[in-house]
C-alpha cells in the first residue's frame, strides 16, 4: 500500500489554492485541505474518489484495521478507520473533526457534517475584535468559505462552540489565552 498526502495546503504567495480560501497554516480550506492518494493494487479500485473528511490521525486506526489488528489501537487515541472507504464499502460519517493552531494569531476549526466552524485571530487585540467569534460555512454549497452563515444558524454555531471547548487542551507551551 502506498499513501501520499501532506500536512498543509499551499503557500499563498507561491501557489494558488483557488477556489479555496486561505493558505498554508490557516484553517480555511485552502490552508488545510490536501490531496490524499492511495495505491493498493487489488484492494483499492483505481480512479475512485471520496469526499470523506479525514485527518492524519486516522492512519493508525486505518492501517491496524487493514491488517486486522484493531485490538492494538491505544485507548483514548484520536482518529477513525477509513478502511471501509478505501475498500469501496459504506463508511459512517465521522462525528466531527477538530483542529487548532496557537500560531498565526490562534485558530480553531470544527468540521461537522456539511458545516465548518472556524475562529481566526484569537490572540489579536482590539476593541472591535471578538476573539471568540465563530464563522460558519456550508462546505457543500460554499467550499470557498465566502458566506458566513453563523447568524442564520445559531444552533449549529453553539454545537461547534461546545466541541471547540471540549476538544481544546490548554498547553503551557502553546497558550491560547482567550480560551485557556
Amino acid at each position: 500500500i502506498v499513501i501520499f498526502t501532506s500536512d498543509n495546503g499551499g503557500e499563498t504567495n507561491v501557489t494558488s489554492n483557488a477556489p479555496l480560501r486561505g493558505g498554508k497554516s490557516q484553517l480555511y480550506e485552502g490552508g488545510i485541505r490536501v490531496p490524499l492518494i492511495v495505491k493498493w493494487p487489488g484492494k483499492v479500485k483505481a480512479g475512485t474518489q471520496s469526499d470523506l473528511v479525514t485527518g492524519l490521525e486516522d492512519w493508525m486506526a486505518t492501517i491496524l484495521d487493514l491488517i486486522e489488528a484493531k485490538d492494538l489501537l491505544p485507548a483514548g487515541r484520536d482518529g477513525i478507520s477509513i478502511a471501509p472507504t478505501l475498500l469501496g464499502k459504506k463508511q459512517a460519517e465521522r462525528p466531527f473533526l477538530y483542529r487548532e493552531f496557537s500560531g498565526y494569531g490562534g485558530q480553531q476549526a470544527v468540521w461537522l457534517g456539511k458545516w465548518k466552524g472556524i475562529r481566526q485571530k484569537m490572540l489579536r487585540r482590539g476593541k472591535n475584535h471578538d476573539p471568540l467569534k465563530i464563522q460558519l460555512y456550508d462546505l457543500e454549497t460554499d467550499s470557498s468559505e465566502s458566506k458566513d452563515l453563523a447568524a442564520k444558524h445559531p444552533e449549529v454555531v453553539e454545537r461547534i462552540r461546545k466541541l471547540m471547548a471540549d476538544q481544546h487542551v490548554p498547553s503551557p507551551h502553546f497558550p491560547m489565552k482567550p480560551i485557556d
